[in-house]
């Protein structure tokens, strides 16, 4: 925990205004060196079974989110690491999420099943977090070669280039990715039959972080999902917010990263898009 709150403050201002570009490197070397040179590449024994056949975890997730966590925390003295694979291990690392300290949110490998085989829609997701608030994201996609960075304020972009999808065109029916009802409580399956409705297109999710790109490029119009684990959201809830959207819980409140919301959940390219989203899923609970 950092003990002196105000320095804190300091610290997190000065780094994203000059350790943007560090951290972007660090994920791309992360990529490189232990994503990459196993894709495609996999043996049988460097894939593993986490909580049932849809959920594994592969020697790269593992040795990706070792090499992004010795990184982040070196570019930023004092902050912390919330990965996907280290709270496998130790679920109580989760906690940090609501402590004072900066947290680092990583997915090393978002898409995992993708990545196990062979398909490109994967990718690496990175969030800076501080008492709950996002201050700047990072989604790479190397088997596609796209990086997004999204800054709390200051916009999002991809490759360099800024993005503004702008609102979803009137009268167009709305493009939705949703979470696989094969993976949802009876509750919420219920909830997200409420999308099967007339100018609504829905279909199941892929990497969420890719999803979440989707919207922020204006190529999908919104997300329902129904887990809220941060690694997969934070990333991609902040580029959708800097780039002009919103995101609401089926109970109307903001998505918080730490947890304990209602779910689902929606996001999406404006607020307008985001509140017939949630009525649908009201609906349909």
């Amino acid at each position: 925990m950092i003990e002196d709150p105000e320095g804190t403050l300091e610290a997190l201002a000065g780094f994203l205004d000059s350790g943007l570009g560090a951290v972007e490197e660090a994920v791309r070397k992360a990529a490189a060196a232990e994503i990459m040179p196993r894709f495609r590449q996999l043996a049988e024994h460097e894939i593993v079974e986490k909580n049932g056949p849809h959920d594994l975890v592969t020697v790269a997730d593992r040795r990706a989110e070792e090499h992004l966590t010795a990184a982040l925390t070196a570019l930023l003295p004092g902050s912390v690491v919330v990965g996907e694979e280290a709270v496998h291990a130790d679920p109580s690392s989760y906690g940090a999420l609501r402590e004072d300290a900066p947290v680092w949110i990583v997915d090393p490998v978002d898409g995992t099943r993708q990545f196990v085989h062979g398909d490109p829609g994967f990718c690496t997701l990175v969030a800076l977090a501080h008492r709950g608030e996002l201050l700047a994201s990072w989604t790479f996609a190397p088997a596609l070669d796209e990086m997004a960075v999204a800054v709390r304020g200051r916009g999002a972009r991809l490759d360099g280039e800024l993005l503004t999808p702008g609102a979803p065109r009137p009268g167009q029916p709305l493009a939705v990715a949703s979470s696989h009802p094969d993976y949802t409580t009876p509750e919420q399956k219920q909830a997200l039959l409420g999308l099967n409705a007339e100018g609504v297109h829905a279909r199941p999710c892929g990497s969420a972080g890719l999803e979440y790109l989707a919207i922020a490029k204006g190529e999908l119009d919104a997300v329902a999902f129904s887990w809220e684990n941060a690694w997969d959201h934070a990333a991609g809830l902040l580029l959708v917010t800097e780039t002009g959207g919103t995101h609401r819980t089926i109970a109307g409140e903001p998505f918080r990263i730490e947890g304990g919301n209602a779910l689902p959940f929606s996001a999406g390219r404006d607020s307008a898009t985001v509140d017939r989203v949630v009525g649908l899923l009201s609906r349909g609970a």
